[in-house]
């Protein structure tokens, strides 16, 4: 499971150290997509295939379930770890996110987040308004505390 927070910085050919927390549940190579909020998504090989099988069970008939699709697996790319622990972001990636020099790893459970730090804080700095509301929504998910 991962969790935590981590603020690193991204070299100009787009190079990034993954927190030394994440690199051993990750292993030397795992996926990296497009993510919702703006951010982008990481995922262990094992979520990855998942996360795939989900999709495929989509009906292709659907327009949203294609759009969906779609989001997820054009922008999705294989990345491997170099011997300093770096990734190498492509670029298309990059831009989608934001990722400029300062960023923020963030563990969410099955899946890691990397978030410009302008976006994060942005993002973070609107859950203590809204965090009972979100809280309240949970029950129509299925979740309770």
């Amino acid at each position: 499971m991962f969790m935590g927070e981590y603020g690193h910085t991204i070299d100009a050919k787009g190079r990034i150290i993954v927190p030394a927390k994440f690199r051993e549940s990750l292993g030397d190579n795992f996926i990296i997509t497009k993510g919702l909020d703006n951010c982008l998504f990481v995922y262990t090989n094992e979520e990855w295939q998942r996360f795939e099988e989900k999709l495929k069970t989509l009906p292709l008939t659907n327009k949203n379930a294609r759009t969906f699709t779609r989001f997820f697996l054009a922008g999705a790319a294989d990345v491997e770890l170099d011997k300093q622990g770096r990734i190498l972001i492509p670029s298309v990636l990059r831009e989608f996110a934001s990722l400029q020099k300062d960023v923020v790893f963030v563990g969410v459970g099955s899946r890691i987040e990397i978030w410009s730090k302008e976006s994060w804080n942005d993002s973070i700095s609107n859950y203590d308004d809204n965090m009972d509301e979100v809280a309240e929504n949970m029950d129509s998910l299925g979740f309770t505390i």
